[in-house]
């Protein structure tokens, strides 16, 4: 019983840490909204906003620990052949799936939370491609990380109980 209400425990910490990641990137956009922009054609130019930066880059800190600690609870959970996969449980089969997802998840919200923070870290007006709304697009990405991560999480602690 210790051990569910430690799992339960872990699943609300990853989404808590995920939600609020996602929302410090959608705050983050929001303040980029707020600024100034001229464009002419696909070239925008647009003050920085340092708010946004700080933003951004908080929800890219969240949103790694929040995978860094339901990857360390979770465990690792290999399936490194085919007849491996064949023969594994349906937990071990989803567990590895999800895995694979969450970390594409992460990858596709650092790396658009990460670009939306450091095109406001300049102190001077940037003009270039129009790009977006990254911020807000990489604060999408954490709720589905998170969404992801839990299913990963529940999946590889069934897994391991199945091995025990």
């Amino acid at each position: 019983m210790a051990k569910m209400g430690a799992a339960i425990l872990v699943c609300i910490l990853v989404l808590a840490l995920d939600v609020t990641a996602g929302i410090l990137g959608i705050q983050a956009q929001a303040a980029q909204n707020k600024t100034k922009k001229v464009t002419i054609l696909f070239i925008q130019c647009e003050k920085p906003v340092y708010k946004a930066y700080q933003l951004g880059l908080a929800a890219v800190v969240l949103l790694v620990v929040a995978h860094a600690i339901a990857s360390f609870f979770g465990g690792c959970v290999c399936i490194c052949s085919q007849l491996e996969f064949i023969r594994a449980s349906i937990n071990r089969k989803l567990a590895a799936t999800t895995i694979v997802l969450s970390w594409i998840a992460l990858i596709v919200g650092f790396s658009l939370l990460l670009a939306g923070a450091m095109s406001n870290s300049k102190s001077k007006t940037s003009c270039g491609f129009t790009h977006g709304h990254t911020l807000a697009l990489g604060g999408i990405m954490c709720f589905v990380h998170g969404g992801i991560t839990i299913a990963y999480y529940v999946t590889a602690t069934a897994a391991a109980h199945e091995a025990a």
